[in-house]
């Protein structure tokens, strides 16, 4: 109670802004102020919390600098220092949910609904634009020769070169949103709402394709034997050979956007509608876990053997192999699109809480897999070898 007093009572001082211009602080603080310091987890304290003014469905890229670079619905695509201090804001013409990649020489590469994928230089300066017939959702990934390559609502997937030309484009029969993966072979893997799975090589030509039973809205991950991992609406997780050939069908039931991560001994992790499952490299399920709440984003795996994900009603757990909750914490009550970000330094990132951003301190690292988190790595370049 002493905490919820001296509070109160610092809102009263002349020398503080009005009520509204810390009600994001309330969020930050509300567990403090009902039952004291013992609310909060040990393992994770609130660093920082910055106002993006929009909800977010743009997992975060971290650059070698540490600036943290996410687009958010209104349009505006953001560059944050690391102590969450505006770097820069860039206005591209209507909504972005695409998530970043960025280049060997700190370009920043991402999509928006104004069907255009954009290029910008590290000051926030504009390079280039490609339009494309329509939305582009999904997020891009990074060839080791700098090409770069995602999906448009046009039903074409496409190739461009480091200076925005175009190299190729691949027509399938319906829209993509899902966000394409590199492997060492340098074939590119993605998903399109014609129900198939395809793999490209980096000529464009067709390698192979796998029918399932439903839209691909989710993205692959690349398995250190090269097995490919990914999901479809008709209720499975897919795992495939890297010659396209099936190697495992689990039928799970799930219906979300939520895509397959990979943890250091080899587990997969995806959300499957309101429960986190683990299931093993050769396709049966380990355990799985659920507070009742949806799990859109995907999981993060982290080299202790937990996994970090964030619930539908702002609540961020981490579940230690048991699967009981190593740690919890409630930012916000709305619902996060978007898939966190892990810094080196143990920083974790949460773009979407209420539009705020936010940055908690915490003692994870990354686990040390090929595919540990959305997009493979802290620069999201969907490349198992960048």
């Amino acid at each position: 109670m002493r905490y919820a007093l001296t509070f109160l009572s610092a809102l009263s001082s002349p020398l503080l802004p009005s009520f509204a211009s810390v009600k994001k602080t309330l969020w930050l603080i509300l567990p403090l102020l009902l039952v004291g310091p013992a609310a909060f987890p040990q393992d994770v304290t609130n660093l920082w919390a910055t106002e993006i003014y929009n909800t977010s469905d743009s997992a975060p890229a971290i650059s070698d600098d540490g600036t943290i670079y996410f687009g958010v619905f209104d349009g505006h695509f953001w560059a944050l220092n690391s102590n969450g201090s505006r770097k820069w804001v860039f206005r591209a013409a209507s909504e972005i949910r695409s998530a970043p990649a960025l280049g060997d020489d700190g370009t920043i590469y991402f999509g928006s609904r104004d069907r255009k994928l954009y290029a910008l230089q590290p000051d926030g300066k504009k390079k280039w634009e490609f339009k494309t017939g329509g939305w582009v959702d999904s997020s891009p990934a990074i060839g080791t020769d700098g090409t770069i390559y995602f999906g448009s609502w046009d039903k074409n997937f496409y190739a461009l070169k480091p200076d925005g030309s175009k190299k190729w484009e691949f027509l399938t029969s319906a829209l993509i949103t899902s966000s394409p993966a590199i492997g060492k072979t340098g074939k590119i893997i993605f998903g399109s709402h014609d129900k198939k799975f395809y793999a490209l090589a980096p000529d464009g030509s067709k390698a192979w394709e796998f029918a399932t039973g439903g839209p691909i809205i989710s993205s692959p991950a690349i398995a250190e034997d090269g097995g490919l991992y990914f999901t479809s609406l008709d209720g499975s997780l897919y795992a495939l050979n890297a010659d396209g050939h099936l190697r495992w069908r689990l039928h799970t039931g799930g219906a979300t956007e939520s895509s397959p991560s990979i943890g250091e001994d080899g587990t997969i992790y995806v959300g499957v509608n309101d429960r986190l499952w683990a299931v093993t490299p050769d396709g049966h399920k380990k355990w799985d876990w659920g507070d009742g709440t949806r799990i859109l984003v995907t999981p993060l795996a982290a080299s202790d053997n937990s996994v970090c994900f964030a619930a539908w009603y702002g609540t961020i757990f981490d579940l230690g192999p048991g699967p009981a909750p190593k740690w919890k914490l409630f930012l916000c009550n709305n619902h996060p699109y978007a898939s966190l970000a892990l810094a080196r330094d143990g920083t974790l990132y949460s773009p979407d809480c209420s539009h705020e951003f936010h940055a908690l301190a915490t003692s994870l690292r990354l686990a040390n897999s090929s595919w540990p988190k959305f997009r493979a790595n802290l620069r999201n370049t969907g490349n198992v070898q960048k």
